[in-house]
């Protein structure tokens, strides 16, 4: 779905800069922090400002491969014999190798730094504004994968991917921005 870059007209620039400014929110509440302070979980919750970061560059690549690789890239199979309502309980005998890794995307793992997290995440912003670049048409659609949260036969645009990767890491930042102000009070907005 995507060739050479081609020159940028208002619309993708908008949005671009738009998802640039949200990723800049979203890493100005890690600026300055240690390891051990990017992994703290100040609230009840299991956020992390880390693992805010690491969520965010997860999803934003997973959409990106949707862009490319439509919705083979994104596969929500569960393990036989476990349905839907038994992995939303909590009561799945089995949980699938993607439930896994989501879980831990929220998290700062053992020897993960934040200089890590931070650097994972311009590789993945670096490889989506290439990759809007050199979709030939943001109107270009792939149908949604099979899950429980997808219409059922639906299907996305890469503009309409593009706006959800956008919006997912502006929601984020703010999430990021109250972590940091009870972390230590600095504001990051």
């Amino acid at each position: 779905m995507t060739t050479a870059p081609i020159t940028p007209d208002a619309e993708r620039t908008e949005l671009l800069a738009a998802l640039a400014d949200a990723r800049a929110a979203l890493i100005r509440s890690v600026e300055g922090l240690g390891d051990e302070q990017a992994g703290e979980r100040p609230t009840v919750s299991a956020l992390c400002l880390g693992g805010l970061v690491k969520h965010v560059t997860a999803m934003e690549e997973s959409w990106l491969n949707f862009v490319t690789e439509g919705p083979s890239a994104m596969s929500f199979t569960l393990p036989e014999g476990v349905t839907w309502e038994d992995l939303a309980a909590g009561t799945a005998v089995e949980y699938p190798k993607w439930a896994i890794e989501r879980e831990k995307e929220f998290r700062m793992l053992p020897g993960e730094t934040t200089a890590g997290v931070l650097g994972a995440y311009a590789q993945v912003a670096a490889r989506s504004e290439r990759i809007i670049l050199a979709v030939p048409d943001l109107s270009a659609t792939h149908p949604l994968p099979e899950a429980p949260w997808s219409e059922p036969g639906g299907e996305w645009s890469v503009r309409r991917v593009l706006t959800h990767v956008l919006t997912e890491t502006a929601q984020h930042a703010g999430h990021a921005d109250i972590l940091r102000e009870t972390l230590d009070g600095r504001q990051a907005t």
